[in-house]
């Protein structure tokens, strides 16, 4: 007899699994289908899909690694502290990050039990509808099986994209999943793309010890972020950590050798050669329809391999949602949760909503850089008038005491209404700091509602507030 469910979520990655758990704790009979593309020690499918075990929470782990690292190497001397011979064993490094990986996987596990959400392990596709249901095929090694759902919500994820004529072997030339295991640190580390990913990979490899190089194809450097923040970082990544970023680059031919791996490439300067002993391909990410039988049930899919949605996640089809990377819009875990969250209260009758102006961005180098809503080129080419405050972290005790002054915050509020339209952070805890931003615009505060909340003394926080009264040219301690 063919299982039947309320919702049935193809994908266990943070957009599914947070769905998933979502209707079950709506009382809506769930199912959610995992892929066997990750596996633990056990072999047993691993939850969590990019995010958790080749994405976000790795390489954050990496991270960590590899700025106490630093921070040892370098930092420690100006507290007084000597450390000779400070060393890094990669494989610890690794084996930390995969435990980091298999604790928060088999906790996604727990909370499926605790909910009572069907764990089925396969390739989920649309096979029809019958009776109003969807029939769903979940294909795994053992043989496939037909489920019916009334609501199903596509969470399939993203892939790395890759580039034609770059075999990626995930061992010499690899993605963001085989640059979080390397199995030693390369003297010469090549990355072609300095995106998010592109410069929080290079970033570790290089406070690690590798002699990093990355190749750009756009003009301008981190173009989505503030002018301010951009211009920031660039001094930071270069001029501070050595890190060498080439712009406006296209690239060549691709060659892997004995020695290593070389890069032919044009930009301003004329034809190029990079020779290096790794190479990451970091070129952003492409959504994951392919197989999943779109076509055979007239699920609207772009141009780009996008499942078409409307504000709510609904496809064209009755019943059938879509959520996180596989949809329109940034491709950032924490969007695919509450897009998750928002579908599985409207199946359930409840009124679901994702504010998209106040969705944050992180991007997890040193120091790190946040921001939530509109920059000031935004702001400047849709004609809207504002006001700025910009504070460094160089007037702040509490940055002083931890030794790391880089960067500022930056606040933009509309001239006339001083609403908060964007805040834009560089610096030590951007992306902790951030969440306070989130929370004004999520309520439609002003600068002048932030300059008069108290902010605890010392903290960095202080430098929120100080950008706020900066926005209205009173700023107390700069």
């Amino acid at each position: 007899m063919t299982k039947q469910f309320d919702v049935v979520v193809i994908g266990a990655g943070p957009g599914g699994y947070i769905a998933a758990i979502r209707a079950a704790q709506l009382g809506l009979s769930t199912a959610c289908i995992e892929s066997e593309s990750y596996a633990d020690p056990k072999g047993e499918v691993r939850l969590g899909g990019t995010c958790l075990n080749v994405g976000c929470i790795p390489s954050k782990a990496l991270l960590r690694s590899s700025e106490l690292f630093d921070e040892a190497s370098h930092a420690f001397v100006m507290h007084g502290i000597t450390a000779e011979n400070v060393k890094v064993d990669v494989a610890t490094l690794v084996r930390r990050k995969d435990n980091i990986v298999t604790q928060l996987t088999g906790g996604i596990r727990g909370l499926f039990k605790k909910h009572k959400v069907a764990l089925l392990v396969g390739r989920g596709s649309f096979k029809g509808r019958e009776d109003e249901l969807w029939q769903v095929e979940v294909a795994g090694k053992d043989g496939a099986e037909v489920v019916a759902a009334k609501h199903v919500i596509v969470a399939t994820g993203s892939s790395a994209r890759h580039l034609d004529g770059i075999p990626v072997d995930n061992k010499i030339i690899c993605d963001n999943a085989g640059a979080l295991s390397f199995d030693s640190v390369p003297r010469r580390l090549g990355v072609i793309g300095a995106g998010v990913i592109g410069l929080e990979l290079g970033s570790v490899w290089k406070r690690l010890g590798s002699e990093v190089t990355l190749l750009e194809a756009l003009p301008d450097f981190l173009a989505a972020a503030d002018p301010a923040v951009a211009k920031e970082a660039w001094k930071a990544f270069t001029r501070e950590q050595g890190l060498k970023i080439h712009l406006g680059v296209k690239i060549g031919a691709v060659k892997q050798g004995k020695k290593g791996v070389t890069v032919d490439y044009e930009n301003g300067e004329g034809d190029q050669k990079l020779e290096c002993d790794r190479l990451i391909v970091s070129v952003g990410r492409v959504p994951n329809t392919a197989g999943l039988g779109a076509e055979s049930v007239g699920l609207a899919v772009d141009s780009r391999g996008r499942i078409d949605v409307n504000d709510h996640c609904q496809t064209n089809l009755e019943n059938v949602w879509a959520v996180g990377d596989v949809i329109r819009g940034p491709m950032l875990a924490h969007k695919g949760m509450e897009e998750g969250a928002m579908v599985a209260e409207l199946i359930a009758g409840q009124a679901g909503h994702v504010n998209y102006d106040a969705i944050p961005w992180v991007i997890y180098t040193h120091p790190e850089i946040a921001w939530v809503g509109k920059t000031e080129t935004q702001l400047k080419n849709e004609g809207v008038e504002f006001r700025a405050g910009q504070i460094p972290f160089a007037a702040n005790g509490r940055a002083l005491g931890q030794g790391d002054t880089t960067g500022f915050v930056k606040m933009l509020a509309d001239a006339r209404t001083d609403r908060i339209l964007g805040v834009h952070v560089i610096g030590a805890s951007a992306s902790e700091l951030i969440a306070e931003a989130v929370v004004a615009m999520e309520f439609g505060a002003s600068s002048e509602d932030i300059a008069r909340i108290c902010h605890a003394h010392p903290t960095l926080s202080e430098v929120m507030h100080e950008a706020a009264l900066a926005v209205d040219r009173r700023p107390l301690h700069f």
